[in-house]
């Protein structure tokens, strides 16, 4: 069970991953020992999975931000499933969900025509709607 100084811990870190035990244990009022030890703990249980950075995509030049909903007709999803373990590039997300699809996967792609190359190439394995981001 967390307790408040836990709940106080996780919100530091999802501000700021980077943050020393020092700086953190000021922040909360404890040392940064405990702070630190606080911090294991919580790895140690799960509660903290990992560390993660924000890159941004665009500055790396891919321009073009993709919503596909993946509709698959056969019982099968295991050829569009090794599929996209090829497509590293260009996936952010495949999510498995309920409605009115199979899947959702979000992209990123440099240019129309390397998005339309993976559609075309997508396209032997499901079916698809593709939904643009016009702005976050």
């Amino acid at each position: 069970m967390l307790d408040n100084t836990d709940m106080q811990i996780l919100d530091e870190l999802s501000k700021n991953s980077r943050i020393t035990m020092k700086e953190l244990g000021e922040k909360i009022h404890l040392t940064g020992p405990a702070a630190s030890d606080r911090v294991a703990k919580l790895e140690e249980s799960g509660i903290i999975e990992g560390y993660t950075i924000n890159v941004n995509q665009v500055k790396l030049g891919y321009t073009i931000h993709a919503f596909i909903t993946i509709i698959i007709e056969s019982i099968s999803h295991q050829p569009y499933l090794s599929f996209i373990k090829t497509q590293g590039k260009y996936l952010i997300n495949n999510y498995k969900i309920s409605g009115d699809g199979c899947y959702i996967l979000e992209c990123k792609f440099p240019s129309n025509e390397l998005m339309n190359q993976f559609l075309e190439e997508l396209n032997e394995y499901a079916n698809y709607k593709l939904s643009i981001v016009i702005d976050k």
